[in-house]
């Protein structure tokens, strides 16, 4: 296995004594914070810590030091801190439009032989008309229930109102 050393310069040592202390950060970053400063190879061998120690006291495992020593080293300060940035974008594949249509197809005639409009039915009976290309019954199931919270406060007023 190969063996991390991390060397902090003195401003990443204060901006991790900074986050360790003062204000509020997510708990991963300041986890990873004082993971950094006390495996710093240039402070006093005396008041570094071990691996071993500073998992008992951040009750950590140990791969997990490892991991974060690693992304310090490979790439560097700000991903030893952060993770790796997100690089999945999700479109939206519903927009106001394909939402007027869902809600209008929903209020309509029911197809011969069902008694009503099923998720499932919706989906693809949006996909024959194409409206969009695919499309899950969850999303469908989304949009209407979203509608539905809607025309019920405007039935009932503001919830905290309807409910005295």
């Amino acid at each position: 296995m190969i063996k991390y050393k991390v060397t902090l310069t003195e401003e990443e040592r204060n901006s991790l004594q900074e986050i360790s202390c003062k204000g509020s950060h997510k708990s991963q970053k300041v986890l990873n914070a004082l993971i950094l400063l006390n495996v710093d190879e240039n402070q006093p061998k005396e008041s570094r810590s071990t691996n071993e120690s500073i998992s008992k006291i951040l009750k950590i495992s140990m791969k997990k030091i490892d991991r974060v020593k690693k992304r310090f080293i490979e790439d560097g300060f700000e991903v030893a801190l952060y993770g790796h940035p997100k690089e999945r974008d999700y479109e939206k594949k519903v927009d106001g439009d394909l939402e007027a249509k869902l809600i209008a197809l929903s209020c309509s005639e029911v197809p011969k032989g069902f008694s009503r409009w099923s998720l499932r039915l919706l989906a693809g009976k949006a996909v024959e008309l194409e409206y969009v290309d695919s499309i899950s019954y969850e999303t469908i199931r989304r949009v209407l229930k979203k509608r539905i919270k809607t025309v019920e406060e405007k039935r009932l007023g503001h919830t905290s109102i309807a409910k005295r």
